[in-house]
């Protein structure tokens, strides 16, 4: 693996001769198990996004149509992969026929190798209007998702291959593992990085209090509620904060739960005077090329979509990924990410602003992952992993640089109210010491940095982040959060920072200063 590829990814080593020597070695593992297995065995492939998978099986179509006379299906989820994979096989010297519902079956029998989407297919089965009858190998790719098994009861004296990034089943209640007997391992993303094959993401995390949102009967977080939150006008303008400070002129892509969200985001973009366009799963085929091709060619362009780019869809000169969103699919975060991994003469990396805690749920794309236990325990990786209360739990509020200008005399700003509340218990004080302790504290640092009253008021106007995160963490201390109570809790507070601000401001200066303020 010392060649360096040039241009977008392995994908572009389209002959034989051509693959990398970990691809050479994993083709050689999957006819190994191929060789030494019953003809019904399920084999699991896992391998990186960006690693070249279907150059790897399109080459495993080729040997085996070459060694063997019964014939190969390729199964796909979406149009786009069936369209990719036809290419990529035909490239192979691979004469294949793609199943769509227009498709005409007449001709199957000058065929070898077929190419399929799930739907479509089941529906050409029910009819009987495919013979299947001398199909030795089923390919299945993004094998994770699970309509893919209810056509498994077709070819049960077929060997299957599944190929996935990630073998961990988009449904928890249908493991991987009840439906391939083994796993085969492939290159990691941190070798494929150091190989020169990926570019390596730099990874930005915004805290994101996510208490609000609800898991649906998928497992993940409900589109309802992830818009009640990102369309909000505090996520858009941390979102657009984000972007200027991470982002700006750099080729974007941005990912939401919801149409909604991916709307509004067009709109306060657009409202801001940034080249954006919105793509969701409505937009016709004419309307979704004119975009695609608008982003391609537009170098500071950014596109708002929902899921819909999250497979199929390659572009090297993504630079930036921002997570407009939260999930709990360890199989999502890592198609999203892998969307700016491709690699281009001048591009070695690639940023990712996380919105949604996706990098404290998860840990860096591209963690040394043990797939093999995954694959072996899902239920058990997925328990493991850190709700959403405990992952907030270790956050502290950290200033924007701006607003830490302003407060540019203090040394600290920041007050632990877990610490003052662990301090307060055991001390046998009542909790509400807390809240003194932190206005204390809060007016001590606006006088710090004012010649006057009116200056420390204007100061602790700028501190309603600040603030609202300091209630919502005492709130969890005492466990008592409802919207009423936080909503009566903060406005107390600021009213309480002002008075005091009025009563001690005297003092307080020239318990700084040495001197009272001047007239």
């Amino acid at each position: 693996m010392s060649q360096k590829i040039s241009e977008t990814s392995v994908e572009d080593k389209k002959s034989g001769k051509d693959l990398y020597s970990y691809q050479k070695g994993a083709i050689d593992k999957i006819f190994k198990s191929f060789d030494d297995s019953p003809e019904d065995y399920h084999l699991l492939y896992q391998l990186p996004t960006g690693g070249g998978k279907t150059v790897i099986f399109s080459e495993i179509v080729r040997q085996y149509l070459k060694n063997h006379k019964k014939k190969v299906l390729v199964l796909t989820h979406r149009i786009e992969l069936c369209k990719q994979t036809s290419s990529m096989l035909t490239e192979f010297g691979v004469h294949n026929k793609v199943i769509n519902s227009s498709a005409n079956l007449d001709d199957q029998a000058d065929y070898s190798c077929f190419v399929a989407m799930v739907e479509t297919l089941n529906n050409r089965l029910q009819e009987d209007r495919l013979d299947i009858s001398d199909v030795g190998l089923v390919i299945i790719d993004e094998a994770h998702y699970n309509s893919f098994t209810k056509l498994f009861k077709f070819f049960e004296k077929s060997f299957i291959l599944g190929v996935t990034a990630t073998p961990l089943s988009s449904n928890i209640k249908l493991p991987m593992n009840e439906n391939y007997n083994e796993l085969i391992v492939g290159e990691s993303i941190e070798s494929l990085i150091e190989n020169e094959f990926l570019a390596r993401a730099n990874v930005y995390s915004y805290n994101v209090g996510l208490t609000t949102l609800e898991v649906g009967a998928n497992g993940d977080y409900t589109v309802k509620s992830s818009d009640d939150l990102y369309m909000g006008a505090d996520m858009l303008s941390r979102l657009l904060q984000a972007y200027r400070e991470r982002s700006k002129g750099k080729k974007t892509l941005i990912f939401n739960n919801g149409i909604n969200t991916s709307l509004y985001v067009y709109d306060a973009f657009r409202h801001a005077g940034l080249p954006i366009m919105h793509l969701d799963n409505t937009a016709t085929k004419k309307q979704r090329k004119q975009i695609l091709t608008w982003f391609r060619n537009t170098p500071d362009a950014i596109l708002t979509s929902v899921s819909i780019l999250t497979t199929g869809f390659d572009e090297p000169s993504v630079e930036s990924i921002i997570l407009n969103r939260a999930t709990k699919s360890l199989t999502l975060y890592y198609q999203m990410i892998g969307r700016g991994s491709r690699i281009l003469k001048n591009k070695s990396s690639f940023d990712v602003i996380d919105l949604g805690n996706n990098f404290h749920r998860f840990g860096p794309w591209g963690a040394d992952l043990d797939w093999q236990r995954i694959f072996k325990y899902p239920l058990s990786y997925l328990d493991n992993l850190m709700d959403d209360d405990e992952i907030e739990s270790f956050f502290k509020y950290e200033m924007p640089d701006e607003l830490r200008a302003e407060f540019g005399k203090s040394k600290e700003v920041y007050f632990d109210v877990k610490k003052a509340y662990v301090d307060s218990v055991r001390s046998g004080e009542s909790s509400k010491v807390i809240l003194e302790r932190s206005i204390e504290q809060h007016a001590y640092i606006c006088i710090e940095n004012s010649e006057d009253v009116y200056d420390a008021l204007g100061l602790a106007k700028m501190l309603g982040d600040d603030i609202d995160f300091r209630i919502e963490r005492y709130s969890k201390c005492i466990s008592k959060s409802t919207h009423n109570f936080l909503t009566w809790l903060k406005d107390d507070y600021r009213l309480k920072l002002r008075s005091y601000l009025r009563e001690n401001f005297d003092r307080v200066f020239e318990e700084i200063h040495g001197h009272p303020p001047e007239e």
